[in-house]
């Protein structure tokens, strides 16, 4: 028993031993999974909170960020919004009144009222539109909303030309004290008032004007006036401002018109500037609320609030509208040349006739101008300063535009003082040309000469043209190019301005200029041949009308302002034109065919050069630059084609003497060959020292050019001293030349003389220049030498190539009066008159010669019928 019990005590405190010891464990294995626990956390939460702190640090970043990428957007898009608006209203659209003047825009611009108020430093002006755009009504403060109007009505005065914007003002209340401060305007019309209770007169009219413009811009098929303005580059109507301010109720068919306007009135450049008068929201129309200080509102720009500007100064609108008001006072300014000009250049035929436009009609139309077999022929007339070179720009432009120089080429003549057609061939500046030019005469005002050749020019061409139709079996210019498509068959226009001067005078070039005027007049038209003839003086249009065969062929008459006596007599619509106008007439002046032009500005260096250049550009590679005749300039030896052609040869049957440049369409010189026959002497006749030097260094020089130095020998014999040092230079740029003076003059005639009296043949040519011929040493034996070298030495190829300083004294020198002057065959004279050279010109007659400056008359009896004028070469 006792045993059981000790045992069952043994077994009880081995379980409890036992059990004490997994309780210690577990214990232990408790409290460890209890650190374990109490470690896991406190790394959670020392984790938790890094991450919060990273957390916190990277939402502070992205904040920070945010802010920054808004403060960057705000400062883009303000910046943006700041230049979309100064794109929108350039200069006198947008700049601030401080610093603001009149700047005519080419295009409608939105207009500045304030500035918007954004959470951004950036001024952004706010902008509402109006011209071509649609309609402004203001409401809020009275004072305020005038301030608003004004500033509207000065822009669009200054972003457009003068007279481009009409306002017509209707305030009922105040008798048109609003608008008081424009009151400058109203002379020139360009503001006029409506009276109380003109409003349904006012809106009616205003719905007759966008009628009536709405017409014409539908049948240009296009969809309204801003469309036709960008296509055709004009504006034919000027923008109409109505400004009502107040007008209390409106009736039932004045609230019609009024929403008419509204809707239609923009298209067509009528506006509304609408204040005291409801108006219920609608497309095109800006409302402006006008207050003081940070809440004025503007439709377009929705919640934001908006600063108004101030009205501007007194002082700034009275100049800015006296400047506008004269200047409509003076008449509107050209339209730019490009409005002439067609899309595509070059796609016209010229077969059956030119036609171009040459201007806008008073509603804006084109008004085309045809040179044809009907009309032929057209007759400029206008006082000094009425633009008639203007016009002739503008129609050259117009046509050298739409043909190519296959189909049209231009021949111009200005024989008034200037150089007006000389920007249509090459100059120093700039080297390009209107490729249909074939020919510039200017500066021709003492030539004469060069008309008549001209003249002369146009003659054979009408001949040649004549020649080809006759072959062909065709009687005009349209049915020979059909025949001939390969020919050369352009139209051609020849232009000559001031051409009075060519009839005048009473003499041989005016009766051959008049014989050659009426057959190229009365024949050319069928051949393609027109004639422009311009003048500015009455004198000049006069000078026709005592040939009525002549001036009946010019059925085409162009008048300018204050131009008389082109148009029929009863005809006086020039009389009152504006200016850059010009009252066309197709009928030789009927009044019933006048059309009234406006003339576009096309003597615009700038513009003119644009369209001269591009021409230029395109030109056929066959198409050289025009001939360039100035008879103020004294033409170049070395620029004379004819010179450098020469050059030594092998054989040449007789040299040729260059003497200076002929008045003539082609660059020619004038020439005496020196051929192995009696007289082939060349003599300079007068006192112009300067000229008789060129003449004679020309000869030289162009007889050097055809020699190897070994082939012939120069001799100058100076004898007078003004001369020398030009001789001298001559002497030492041949490459045989003796050189003889007053003091052994004998060796070198005596020289000569036995050469010329040999017997045994010249081995080479032997040219004697002499200067001042008249000077020789007395004595019977050297006049007898002189003589001797001239009748004999040509034909041993010797010659005299001399200067005598009168013609008297030449004919002293081959032996006085009585004696046969052939010994001279060819001669220059300069300040010598025509009556003094009737013992060297053929027949009992003596030639018209009047000596001018620069100029020669040349004969050589070899090959002259008649005396011919020349221009002595400058050889330096």
């Amino acid at each position: 028993m006792a045993e059981s019990t000790a045992q069952q005590v043994i077994g009880i405190r081995a379980g409890l031993s036992h059990a004490l010891g997994a309780a210690a464990t577990a214990l232990d294995a408790a409290r460890r999974e209890y650190s374990r626990a109490v470690e896991r956390r406190r790394r959670v939460i020392e984790a938790a909170d890094a991450r919060r702190l990273k957390l916190g640090a990277a939402l502070d970043a992205r904040l920070a960020e945010i802010d920054e990428q808004h403060r960057h957007d705000l400062a883009a898009y303000a910046g943006a919004a700041a230049k979309a608006a100064d794109r929108a209203a350039p200069g006198a659209a947008g700049d601030p009144w401080d610093d603001w003047q009149a700047t005519p825009l080419d295009r409608a611009a939105e207009l500045r009222v304030g500035r918007l108020l954004l959470p951004h430093p950036e001024d952004v002006p706010a902008l509402v539109p109006l011209l071509d755009r649609g309609h402004v009504v203001v409401r809020g403060d009275r004072a305020a909303g005038d301030e608003v109007v004004a500033g509207l009505l000065l822009r669009a005065l200054g972003t457009a030309a003068p007279g481009a914007v009409q306002i017509i003002g209707y305030d009922p209340e105040h008798l048109g004290g609003g608008l008081a401060r424009f009151a400058p305007l109203a002379p020139a019309n360009v503001l006029t008032f409506v009276g109380p209770g003109g409003l349904g007169s006012l809106l009616d009219d205003l719905t007759d004007q966008v009628r009536r413009i709405n017409e014409t811009v539908l049948a240009g098929e296009y969809t309204s006036l801003r469309e036709l303005n960008a296509a055709t580059h004009r504006r034919p109507e000027p923008w109409r401002i109505a400004v009502l301010l107040g007008a209390g109720e409106l009736s039932r068919a004045e609230q019609a018109q009024l929403q008419r306007l509204l809707r239609t009135g923009a298209a067509c450049g009528v506006h509304l500037i609408i204040q005291g008068m409801p108006v219920q929201a609608a497309d095109g129309v800006e409302f402006i609320t006008a207050a003081p200080g940070d809440h004025a509102r503007i439709s377009s720009a929705g919640a934001l609030p908006v600063r108004l500007d101030g009205g501007p100064p007194q002082a700034v609108v009275a100049a800015t509208c006296r400047r506008i008001a004269e200047a409509v006072a003076a008449g509107p300014a050209p339209v730019a040349l490009d409005s002439l000009l067609p899309q595509v250049e070059w796609q016209e035929s010229a077969a059956s006739g030119l036609t171009a436009p040459l201007g806008d009609s008073p509603q804006g139309v084109p008004v085309p101008v045809t040179l044809a077999d009907y009309p032929p022929h057209a007759l400029i007339a206008g006082p000094s300063g009425t633009g008639k070179t203007n016009l002739i720009y503008a129609w050259m432009g117009a046509l050298a535009a739409r043909y190519s120089p296959a189909e049209l080429a231009f021949y111009l003549l200005d024989f008034k003082e200037g150089v007006s057609f000389a920007r249509f061939a090459p100059g120093r500046r700039d080297q390009t040309w209107l490729p249909h030019v074939r020919l510039v005469g200017v500066n021709v005002n003492t030539d004469r000469e060069f008309g008549l050749a001209l003249l002369r020019f146009l003659g054979d061409e009408l001949r040649r043209r004549a020649d080809a139709a006759k072959q062909h079996e065709v009687t005009n210019l349209a049915e020979l190019r059909a025949e001939d498509p390969e020919g050369s068959w352009p139209r051609i226009v020849a232009v000559i301005d001031e051409f009075q001067v060519l009839l005048s005078g009473r003499d041989a070039v005016e009766k051959e200029a008049v014989d050659l005027l009426e057959d190229l007049a009365r024949r050319g038209r069928s051949q393609g041949i027109h004639l422009i003839l311009a003048s500015q003086d009455v004198s000049g249009i006069e000078a026709l009308w005592g040939r009525p065969a002549l001036v009946a062929q010019f059925s085409l008459r162009i008048a300018l302002p204050r131009a008389r006596r082109v148009l029929a007599e009863q005809n006086t619509a020039a009389e009152s034109l504006p200016r850059y106008h010009a009252v066309v007439n197709a009928d030789s002046g009927a009044v019933e065919a006048n059309r009234v032009v406006r003339v576009p500005a096309a003597g615009d260096r700038e513009r003119w050069n644009a369209l001269q250049h591009r021409l230029w550009r395109r030109r056929p590679a066959d198409v050289g630059p025009p001939r360039l005749f100035d008879g103020d300039v004294v033409p170049r030896l070395a620029d004379s084609p004819d010179f450098r052609r020469l050059a030594p040869a092998e054989s040449m049957p007789a040299p040729v003497v260059l003497l200076g440049e002929t008045i003539d369409v082609q660059a020619r010189s004038a020439r005496t060959v020196l051929r192995r026959a009696p007289g082939r002497n060349l003599a300079v006749m007068g006192t112009r020292l300067e000229e008789a030097c060129a003449v004679l260094a020309t000869a030289a020089l162009s007889l050097s050019a055809q020699f190897a130095p070994e082939d012939a020998r120069f001799s100058i014999l100076c004898l007078d001293p003004d001369a020398r040092p030009a001789a001298k230079a001559l002497c030492e740029s041949l490459p045989d030349c003796g050189w003889y003076e007053l003091e052994n003059a004998d060796w070198i005639l005596e020289g000569a003389a036995a050469e010329a009296t040999a017997s045994w043949p010249a081995d080479r040519h032997h040219f004697l220049l002499v200067y001042a011929g008249d000077a020789l040493p007395g004595g019977k034996a050297v006049a007898d030498q002189l003589r001797t070298i001239l009748r004999q030495g040509p034909e041993r190829r010797i010659h005299v190539l001399g200067w005598w300083r009168g013609a008297g004294l030449l004919r002293d020198a081959l032996g006085g009066p009585g004696t046969r002057t052939d010994a001279i065959g060819a001669w220059v004279a300069l300040d010598v008159h025509g009556s003094e050279l009737a013992p060297f010109y053929p027949g009992a007659g003596a030639p018209a010669w009047y000596p001018r400056p620069w100029r020669a008359l040349h004969f050589d009896r070899s090959v002259h019928r008649g005396a011919e004028v020349i221009i002595p070469y400058g050889v330096s």
